[in-house]
């Protein structure tokens, strides 16, 4: 009878605050903590906040599948300026109108696949541990009060403000712009000092009845306190990771950093992750240029949760991702040769779906041809060159059970779950006019007439589709 050793190989990530790349481990020895900003939840979350919710999920199966036990907390921002805003215009309470948006978000994070935080808080279930996290700073002199019962803290009193952001010195006076570059709208407010920024904000008339006591009267938490406030109470003073995407690097984590260790006079987290921005067709998302996507867009043109989660992982998280709609199309002819290659692989084996079922975390640490793949990822997390060593080792014809084992682990960091059964009822089905130019093109271009080949392409795509040719074939895909 064999006997695994499960041998844990250090997982590397680059940390944003000592700007290196390193090995990421728990401090207590037991479980990795580890903290996401979540949404704001007053309307759908975009593609580009998936892409930062996504990749933070494979960074957790990665882990997982290195041995370590993770204890995940993500937040749900249920209170602040635009929450209030859209739940009055709406005519909604607010715990009824933002729990509809946090509903909606988790059941898109169970279509794209994502496992479920450990944790979820909400801001709103927490207002007594944001309020006692205040007092503590007003005790130590890092905040005051201002005459109308806000509370700010004293940035200019805590001597390590921006050491994660590396700020200017415009910056730091004025917090006008966040690190994506654009202007800081997450939680606007009125402070004496411009580099200050709100702990507690008073009672206003276009608040309505979204208030609570405190002890300087009454309003409700600043944007920034809550992530604080829940993260200490589900992760302890000191964790081991907190992500987010880059925007959120200033001001919201240097805030958080500042009232957390001016708090507790420890360190606040011991790895800052942080994913770079989603783009659309080369230009930055925008309503105003109509490319402006949710979940729900990329599926109402006919694409599949898996699809767009393939697309969204694809690049380097430290690198601009560039969403296209014909790069979704080279995702789903991407998707098609994994499904075929994996099933050939099992046709070898003779093995059935059933070959890829179980819980890949609690198989010995077996990788076969697939090796290379992991080390791609646990090396600073490169997805793109995990896809890469993956369909190289498929091609490569394997036929050994380590290699289903690999293959199994691999799809599990993913996040791919393969139909292996020959349903794709989830594909809109090809009309047969398309089907019949599709194979009057192929046999053009076999014959090498590629002007009529041309036409024929063109025709394919003013009925709604386009075609991706293969060396065997080609495929069909809606656009």
């Amino acid at each position: 009878m064999l006997t695994y050793i499960l041998i844990a190989m250090a997982v590397e990530l680059y940390d944003t605050l000592t700007r290196t790349v390193r090995t990421l481990s728990a401090e207590d020895g037991t479980a990795f903590r580890m903290y996401c900003c979540g949404p704001t939840v007053y309307k759908p979350s975009h593609i580009g906040h998936f892409r930062t919710f996504l990749v933070q999920d494979v960074l957790r199966r990665v882990l997982e599948l290195d041995g370590q036990e993770v204890y995940h907390v993500r937040n749900i921002t249920d209170v602040d300026d635009k929450t209030i805003r859209d739940s009055i215009a709406a005519g909604e309470d607010l715990r009824s109108f933002t729990s509809r948006w946090t509903e909606a978000f988790q059941e898109e994070c169970a279509a794209l696949n994502m496992l479920v935080p450990h944790q979820e808080p909400r801001a709103t279930d927490h207002i007594d541990e944001q309020i006692r996290l205040i007092e503590r700073l007003v005790e130590k002199g890092l905040a005051y009060a201002a005459n109308d019962g806000s509370v700010y803290f004293k940035v200019a009193a805590f001597a390590e403000y921006g050491k994660l952001a590396n700020l200017d010195p415009d910056q730091l006076r004025t917090q006008a712009q966040t690190s994506g570059g654009e202007r800081n709208l997450a939680d606007e407010y009125d402070r004496d000092t411009v580099a200050d920024f709100a702990l507690w904000k008073a009672r206003k008339p276009e608040d309505g009845d979204n208030y609570w006591p405190s002890p300087w009267g009454e309003g409700r938490p600043g944007w920034h306190i809550e992530c604080s406030a829940m993260s200490m109470k589900y992760l302890g003073e000191t964790f081991d990771l907190h992500g987010g995407g880059v925007d959120l690097c200033f001001p919201h984590h240097e805030n958080e950093i500042a009232q957390s260790e001016g708090a507790t006079e420890k360190p606040f987290c011991r790895h800052w992750f942080h994913s770079a921005h989603l783009m659309v067709e080369g230009r930055k998302m925008s309503k105003s240029l109509d490319n402006f996507h949710t979940v729900q867009d990329v599926l109402d043109r006919g694409y599949n949760a898996t699809e767009l989660r393939y697309q969204l992982i694809s690049a380097h998280y430290r690198q601009q991702l560039n969403f296209t709609w014909h790069g979704m199309e080279a995702t789903r002819s991407g998707l098609t040769k994994l499904h075929r290659q994996t099933q050939s692989l099992l046709d070898t084996l003779k093995l059935g779906p059933e070959g890829l079922s179980g819980d890949p975390r609690d198989e010995p640490g077996v990788w076969g041809v697939f090796e290379p793949a992991w080390e791609a990822l646990r090396h600073d997390l490169n997805l793109p060159a995990c896809l890469g060593e993956l369909f190289r080792a498929l091609n490569s014809n394997p036929e050994r059970r380590d290699d289903v084992h690999g293959l199994r682990k691999i799809l599990f960091a993913l996040g791919f779950e393969l139909d292996l059964d020959g349903d794709r009822s989830h594909a809109p089905e090809i009309p047969e006019t398309v089907r019949t130019l599709a194979e009057a093109r192929w046999a053009a271009k076999q014959e090498k007439d590629f002007a009529r080949a041309d036409a024929l392409r063109d025709e394919i795509h003013a009925s709604g589709w386009s075609v991706l040719d293969r060396k065997d074939g080609y495929d069909l895909v809606k656009t």
